[in-house]
């Protein structure tokens, strides 16, 4: 703020307030293309045929440098496998592809943090020859930094002088926690007394659903269901192939020091790490299975502020010119968690082995496409189902059958538009799979979207006030009393600021009932200062 010399000049003092926000600094997204080929290991044996695949991309490092996003983890996979061994057909084997990438962003700096999302859009493991087999993957992966920062508000200034204010009304998200935790959930899984003891573990995976976030005073409880399966050879030869599988509710409370449970909470969650392992029970016996599962958190804790900030101001003494800046803020449209429910029917290919029982289902959900349209979002999504299950070959004890099942939903947003802001998340809260017939399987599925909406709102804030004397003698040249014909569409405020007086006076000169004027109105405007 400057002075300018001159007489009557008075200190103008601008009152403030800062509003905590944030917004999307940077990001990028690119694909990569992970290639090799691997040897089984001498202590396996051969390869016949590939039952069951899938992979995971682990990070084990992010580094941050000046406009770039640095990466470092594996690709690790695994498979089951038919081999060549008649008392022991079925196997598995494991491997991992590292690998290293950078992500170009502008700005980014090594003071950041990002936010890494992967994707793996195609897996593809073929059979070389009986010892050896190729490993593909098409992984995408998304780097998003974000930056907190203050905005400044002008709500009101010193009324020395005779400065006369206009204000309005700014209904703000304000961002009042940031954080990223961890959640941990451990559990011992006995094996019912039917099942004998575990020999190998020949595949295993564990899923979530159901999962649900809500905020309650000074914590964050989430609750949800792991869903564990496990193939396994037994000890007993007569009972070879095992499995098993069990729904393991959870729930837990992070804390969030301050939170209401009427704020508004944005949490992105993954799973960053499953372990699912045998271990001896109380007795020695391998009939124990040790669960430990790790989920990430991206927590966002949001108030809704109402201010009045200060959208104009004059004086009839002195010139004040407001320097205005153009702002974006949010304010909160929708939360809520919407069901798209999937029902198709699966075959099998003709040449597969017939189905006896299913043994387990895998399902994995993504939203690859998600746009603003009239009244809603529509998201495109598929459904990816691996169904195992038990054959009546002995040569092929097991199977299984793959199928991506297409999915479409309107959320609901009334009020939305193309400036709005949207996180979307996509989970599975039911997936059922029942046989029609030997060669068909009924998929039932119910999947969450989980979406939060926020609209943007372009403001225009005083950022300072620039000060200058009156010209006087412009000033003296204009009639002291006007006599003014109200237009459609003209404001008391405008009025007066444009004849140097005041709401007050304009309304007592006039004895008006109210400050509210009509088009055709007849007002007699005399100047304040001459």
């Amino acid at each position: 703020m400057y002075q300018y010399s001159g007489e009557e000049r008075f200190i103008l003092d601008l009152q403030k307030k800062y509003i905590h926000m944030n917004r999307e600094k940077g990001k990028a997204v690119t694909q990569i293309t992970l290639d090799d080929d691997f040897n089984v290991p001498d202590m396996k044996p051969d390869l016949i045929r590939i039952i069951l695949d899938k992979g995971e991309l682990v990070l084990d490092e992010t580094t941050i440098t000046q406009d770039h996003v640095w990466l470092k983890g594996v690709l690790k996979f695994s498979l089951l496998y038919r081999s060549d061994q008649p008392d022991g057909q079925i196997n598995t084997m494991t491997g991992e592809i590292p690998f290293q990438e950078s992500l170009a962003i502008d700005g980014a700096n090594e003071y950041d943090t990002a936010k890494m999302k992967w994707e793996m859009e195609d897996l593809s493991i073929g059979i070389i020859n009986s010892r050896k087999l190729s490993v593909k993957a098409l992984v995408a992966l998304k780097a998003v930094i974000d930056e907190i920062y203050d905005e400044e508000l002008i709500t009101g200034v010193d009324r020395e002088g005779g400065v006369q204010l206009l204000s309005q009304n700014l209904s703000a998200m304000e961002l009042f926690l940031a954080k990223k935790d961890t959640f941990r959930f451990k559990e011992e899984i006995l094996l019912p007394s039917n099942k004998p003891n575990i020999r190998e573990i020949l595949w295993k995976s564990v899923q979530l659903r159901g999962v649900e976030m809500r905020l309650a005073d000074q914590q964050l409880n989430l609750k949800g269901e792991a869903l564990a399966f496990v193939l396994y050879e037994g000890e007993e030869e007569e009972e070879h192939l095992q499995w098993m599988e069990t729904a393991l509710p959870f729930s837990g409370v992070i804390d969030c020091n301050g939170c209401r449970e009427e704020m508004i909470a944005d949490v992105f969650y993954e799973v960053s790490g499953i372990e699912l392992d045998a271990k001896p029970d109380y007795d020695g016996e391998e009939r124990m299975l040790h669960l430990e599962m790790v989920l990430d958190l991206e927590i966002q804790i949001f108030t809704e502020e109402e201010t009045q900030i200060v959208a104009d101001l004059y004086a009839v003494n002195e010139k004040l010119n407001p320097v205005y800046q153009d702002t974006l803020f949010e304010k909160l449209l929708l939360k809520n968690a919407s069901k798209c429910k999937i029902s198709e029917k699966v075959s099998i290919d003709k040449n597969q082995e017939p189905i006896l029982q299913i043994c387990a289902s895998e399902g994995y959900a993504v939203a690859e496409q998600a746009e603003i349209v009239e009244g809603g979002i529509q998201v495109e999504g598929t459904l990816q189902v691996t169904i195992l299950y038990v054959t009546a070959d002995d040569r092929m004890p097991v199977a299984s059958v793959k199928d991506i099942l297409p999915f479409h939903y309107l959320i609901e947003v009334p009020g939305i538009n193309a400036n709005c802001r949207y996180h979307l998340q996509t989970g599975i809260d039911q997936l059922t799979t029942v046989m029609t017939d030997s060669s068909q399987v009924e998929v039932k599925a119910v999947l969450s979207l989980n979406c939060i909406v926020f609209q943007q709102q372009q403001v225009k804030k005083i950022t300072d006030v620039e000060q200058a004397p009156l010209d006087m003698g412009e000033l003296q040249e204009s009639p002291g009393i006007i006599g003014y014909i109200v237009k459609e569409g003209d404001q008391l405020w405008d009025i007066a600021k444009e004849n140097f007086t005041t709401i007050s006076e304009i309304v007592k000169t006039n004895q008006l009932s109210s400050e509210q004027i009509r088009s055709g109105d007849k007002i007699l405007i005399i100047k304040t200062v001459g």
